[in-house]
């Protein structure tokens, strides 16, 4: 079983950046593929990011292509998301999931292909 547990949100400004972290636990996930999504108010969740086991490969939403970049240190366990040119929009629950099945492309973006799923993190933009 894998444990996935968020950090890094919190309220900043629009325009500023902020990193958020993932950290694995209970099981490696060098060989998952990790992803990130968002839960905007009263909306559902979408996908952000994700990366490949080896990072070699990444895709993001059209929405933050050019400002997020996701990333990850497999000796560590842990996947980030550096997001940067924050705006309003951003505005979230912010949430990492791992994938044994996956691969990383728009055909798997949907959150079916993610087995676990950490408890999110709050990110406010505000204008």
């Amino acid at each position: 079983q894998v444990q996935l547990v968020e950090t890094g949100g919190g309220l900043v400004q629009a325009g500023d950046s902020l990193r958020l972290s993932c950290a694995a636990s209970g099981h490696t996930v060098s060989y998952y593929v990790l992803g990130w999504f968002r839960q905007p108010p009263g909306k559902d969740r979408e996908f952000v990011a994700a990366i490949s086991w080896n990072g070699d490969t990444t895709d993001y939403a059209e929405s933050v292509e050019g400002r997020f970049h996701v990333s990850r240190d497999t000796a560590r366990n842990t996947v980030f998301l550096q997001m940067n040119s924050l705006n309003a929009e951003d505005t979230a629950v912010y949430f990492c999931a791992a994938s044994s099945t996956g691969r990383v492309g728009n055909y798997y973006r949907p959150s079916q292909w993610y087995d676990y799923w950490g408890q999110g993190t709050q990110v406010t933009v505000s204008s």
